[in-house]
C-alpha cells in the first residue's frame, strides 16, 4: 500500500464547486474514478492507496453527490448528458488529456458518454458493475425504475424514492454478498451515503436523474459501436451477486471487445467494500500490460 497521502481538493467548474480525491505522482498515468449511485468518491477510499505508487488517481464527486455542490433541480438540469459534460470540463480544468476510466453504476453512462465525445483521451476502461448492455439489467431491481421512466407520477416515484432510504441503500451494499464476506462490509458506508442522500433538495435531484436513465439505454448501441471501433482495452471486475447489474452485463463486453478481460468476484454491487485488494491487483496487472507502468 502506498504511503502517499490522499488529498481532498475542490475545483470550480461552471460556477459549481466539485470535490475530488487525488493521490499518486503527478506525472504518472491517470486513472479517473467515477462513482455510482448513491455514493461518492468515498467508495474509492480503500482502492486509492493501493494504486497510488504507480498511478495518479482522481475521483470526483458528481455534482449533487458527496461533498460537491448540490444546486437545486431548478438551478441545474440533472441529466446524464449534463453530468458527463461537466465531468469533461472537470478533466479539462485539471489538464487531463489522457486517462483510463474506472466506471461503476452511474459512473458508467457518465464515463462512456465522455468516451464517445473524446475517444482519443481514453487509454483503457475498468468497469466494476458498470453496465452498457440490456442483458446486464436485473429484472426485479429495475422494475420500479423502468416504471418511473415510462411514466413519472407520484405513484411511480414512491417505490424509487425508497431506493435512497437507509434501508434501500443498505440493500444495495448487502445483497449478493456471501455470508463469508458479510463482515467485511462497513456499516459506515451506507450510513455515510444515506446521510448525504437525506439533504434538502436531494429528492428532486435523484428522482430527476433516475427518470433520465432511459436516455442511457438509448445510447447503448453507440457505446457498443465505440467498443468495436476503438478496441479500447477493457477490464470488467464484477460482483457476481449484484442484482442491479447482473453478471450477464459483464460477459456481454466480449461480444464487442473479444479481448476484454472479465473477472466475476464473490461479492455484490459495491465490490470494493469486500474485495478492494483483489481488484487493485487486477487493475495494476491490467494497466501495466495494456497501458504501461
Amino acid at each position: 500500500m502506498s504511503v502517499l497521502s490522499t488529498h481532498h481538493r475542490t475545483v470550480t467548474v461552471r460556477g459549481h464547486e466539485i470535490s475530488y480525491r487525488e493521490a499518486g505522482p503527478v506525472d504518472a498515468p491517470v486513472l479517473l474514478l467515477l462513482h455510482g449511485f448513491p455514493t461518492s468518491s468515498h467508495m474509492f477510499r480503500d482502492l486509492i492507496p493501493l494504486l497510488a505508487d504507480d498511478y495518479r488517481l482522481i475521483a470526483p464527486d458528481h455534482l449533487g453527490f458527496g461533498r460537491s455542490a448540490a444546486p437545486s433541480a431548478a438551478e441545474f438540469d440533472y441529466t446524464f448528458a449534463e453530468l458527463a459534460s461537466l465531468t469533461a470540463e472537470f478533466t479539462e480544468t485539471l489538464g487531463l488529456d489522457r486517462f483510463a476510466l474506472y466506471i461503476q453504476d452511474y459512473g458508467a453512462p457518465i464515463g462512456l458518454r465522455l468516451a464517445l465525445a473524446h475517444p482519443e483521451r481514453i487509454t483503457a476502461i475498468v468497469t466494476q458493475n458498470g453496465n452498457a448492455y440490456e442483458e446486464g439489467l436485473g429484472a426485479e431491481a429495475w422494475a420500479p425504475v423502468l416504471a418511473l421512466i415510462e411514466n413519472r407520477t407520484p405513484e411511480t416515484e414512491e417505490p424509487v424514492r425508497a431506493i435512497r432510504s437507509l434501508d434501500g441503500i443498505k440493500w444495495q451494499y448487502e445483497t449478493g454478498v456471501p455470508a463469508g464476506y458479510r463482515d467485511r462490509l462497513s456499516p459506515d458506508a451506507w450510513h455515510h451515503d444515506a446521510a448525504l442522500m437525506a439533504r434538502d433538495g436531494q429528492d428532486e435531484i435523484q428522482l430527476g436523474l433516475i427518470a433520465d436513465y432511459g436516455a442511457n439505454f438509448a445510447l447503448y448501441p453507440a457505446f457498443q459501436e465505440y467498443f468495436r471501433t476503438s478496441r479500447v482495452p477493457l477490464l470488467a471486475v464484477w460482483g457476481e451477486g449484484d442484482q442491479v447489474f447482473v453478471p450477464a452485463g459483464a460477459e456481454a463486453f466480449r461480444r464487442d471487445l473479444p479481448d476484454a478481460e472479465i473477472h466475476l468476484l464473490p461479492t455484490g454491487h459495491f465490490a470494493l467494500e469486500t474485495h478492494a485488494p483483489a481488484i487493485a491487483d487486477l487493475i495494476a496487472d491490467f494497466l501495466k500490460r495494456r497501458v504501461g507502468r
